[in-house]
């Protein structure tokens, strides 16, 4: 099951990167750089979502005190936050051609900063050797209040004056087949990768947990 399922899932990433490469057109005044697009908004977005499973599970773990949703919730936020980081390697990636400097100090850039280094602080606290009970707590708590740096990122454009504005804003709905056709399947195909990540993290917790006798 879980062989046939990597195989499956590596497929498809496969086949994405090739249409990618060989199939998608090149923007003229961005060429290679502008492939990272396809990479690059659906890693953020399965990041995202990631993060949205941590503080549904972090809520549903105040309410219940039941470590399944622990573990769910530690399992998305690992998944969350290795795909954050691809965020921000791929966009400095896009970033020096077209701005011709991998950073800019700019509201979307810092605000997804920003999340990354709170999980960074996640992951440090559950390896401190806290009360299992406790770490969960505590973890939820910082699940739930991290969240709420996301609208945050997407609202970000609207905070801050257009003028320190430097990603372009690129309404999906109108762009032509030949764009919008590979990317959602790039969307797609990184949202099935995300699953599969967690749901295979999901059964190394549970094996961790019974050996601890927590399940």
């Amino acid at each position: 099951m879980n062989l046939s399922l990597f195989i499956l899932v590596m497929i498809v990433m496969i086949s994405n990167l090739i249409s990618i490469i060989f199939f998608t057109p090149m923007v003229p005044d961005q060429e290679w750089a502008q492939k990272i697009f396809y990479l690059h908004v659906p890693i953020a977005w399965s990041g995202f979502l990631a993060y949205f499973f941590v503080m549904i599970s972090g809520i549903a773990y105040l309410i219940s005190r039941n470590l399944k949703y622990d573990r769910f919730g530690h399992a998305a936020a690992e998944v969350g936050t290795i795909f954050t980081g691809l965020v921000l390697l791929t966009g400095p990636i896009w970033a020096t051609p077209i701005w011709g400097k991998p950073w800019i100090w700019e509201p979307r850039l810092i605000t997804t900063l920003v999340l990354f280094v709170i999980y960074a602080g996640y992951f440090i606290l559950r390896n401190v050797g806290i009360y299992r009970q406790r770490v969960a707590l505590i973890s939820a708590m910082i699940g739930i209040i991290a969240f709420l740096d996301i609208p945050i990122i997407f609202a970000s454009v609207t905070f801050w004056a257009a003028e320190i504005q430097s990603h372009p804003q690129v309404e999906m709905s109108k762009q032509p087949s030949g764009i919008l056709s590979p990317f959602l399947f790039s969307l797609f195909a990184f949202t099935n990768l995300m699953f599969t990540m967690l749901f295979l993290k999901i059964k190394v917790l549970y094996l961790q947990d019974k050996e601890k006798n927590y399940v």
